[in-house]
Parts: C-alpha cells; structure tokens; sequence
C-alpha cells in the first residue's frame, strides 16, 4: 500500500459525501440526545431523588461497549439500519450532556435565584432568564465532549455497512486495492479536523450565549 494524494483528488466527491453523512449521524445523534437529556435535567431538579438512577442508567448505556451495544440491537433494529447506529450514539451522549446540564443548574447562586423571586419571576421565568443562562458555560462544556466524541465514535457506522467517514477508515483494501492506506489516513484525517472545528464551533457559540461572561473576565 502506498500514499497517493491522486486518489483524494480523483475522489473528492465520494469523499465529501462520506462527510456529509457523518456529520448527518453526529447532528441526528447530539440533538436527539440534548432534548432527552434536558427531559432527565429537569425532572432530576424537580426531583432531585430521581438523580441517582437517571445517572445510573444512563451511565450503565455509556459503559456498555460500542461493539457489545450494536450486538444488541441488531436483531431488534437490523444490521444495516440508520437506527441502530443512532440508538448507540444517542445513548452514549446521554450521560455527559444530563450531568452537565443538573451539575450546570445547581451552580447558579442561590442569591440569583432569590432576587428572581423576589422580583416577581415565576419557576419557568426563573429557569429561562436566570438559571439557564447562567449554567450555559457548564452546559455547553458537556455539549462539546459529547459532540467531539459522537464524531469518533459516527466512525463505527462502518462497521454495519454504512456510511460516514469511518468507510474510509474500516473497508481498508476491500475495494480500494492499493489505495486502502491512503483512504485510511484520509478519513482519520478528516475526522479529527472535524472534531476540532466542531469543538471550535461550540467554544464560540459559548461566548457568544454568555456575553456577561466575557465581560466580568475582562
């Protein structure tokens, strides 16, 4: 196998589909998995005795490996289905973005939660224009974990005979030949170019929801 900077020109095109599908399963899978998980944030701070089993469960789904968990879905879901990848994906961002999003919410200070009281704010004002801005840094940090390592993991789609970038990566030799080294190095390349400018994205979506964070770090 050989290096052949050709074969990326001759297949640009393939090559950015494979792209666009990863990114496609990474978007499908961290959206998903953030509605789920403000579900699980909120009611643990309604009720904060359901805390400890949320974590537990979803921590158990994060522990289970990626290849064991596509073992079990695959006779429920096929072996060659969008949904059971995206099962996966989803139940592994589950963990980081619930624990960020509580841990998030029970850092605003308490003075700021009283003064919103006092002002007349109901629970839903006060969870909108107060808490939630203010856990916004602690909640994006988990945003972007969790984007970062739904990308390499998007990779393992492969692996059921779909596509994403991890075609490149895993069908090495099966139908490039002597290319597969190549191919292999240009997805790895790629995958981690995605995750920087997708951490890079998030950072700046960051700074710019928390403006007063700036500010006071000024």
């Amino acid at each position: 196998m050989r290096l052949d900077p050709g074969w990326v020109v001759e297949n640009l095109g393939r090559i950015g589909g494979l792209l666009l599908e990863h990114v496609g399963f990474v978007l499908v899978a961290v959206g998903v998995g953030f509605v789920i998980s403000c579900g699980l944030a909120l009611l643990a701070r309604a009720r904060p005795a359901t805390y400890g089993p949320i974590l537990g469960v979803t921590g158990m789904l994060y522990a289970i490996p990626s290849l064991a968990l596509f073992a079990l879905l695959v006779p429920i879901t096929g072996l060659t289905s969008v949904l059971t990848v995206q099962i996966a994906l989803i139940s592994y961002t589950l963990l980081i973005l619930t624990r960020n999003m509580v841990e998030g919410l029970r850092s605003v200070p308490l003075d700021a939660i009283e003064a919103a009281a006092g002002m007349g704010y109901t629970p839903t004002q006060r969870l909108l224009r107060i808490e939630l801005p203010l856990a916004m840094p602690v909640i994006v940090a988990g945003l972007r974990i969790a984007t970062v390592s739904t990308i390499g993991l998007a990779t393992l789609a492969a692996i059921l005979g779909l596509g994403g970038l991890g075609y490149l990566i895993v069908t090495i030799g099966t139908d490039r030949g002597s290319f597969g080294l190549t191919a292999t190095l240009t997805g790895i390349v790629l995958t981690v170019a995605l995750a920087v400018a997708a951490d890079v994205a998030l950072a700046a979506l960051g700074r710019a929801l928390t403006p007063w964070a700036r500010e006071r770090a000024g």
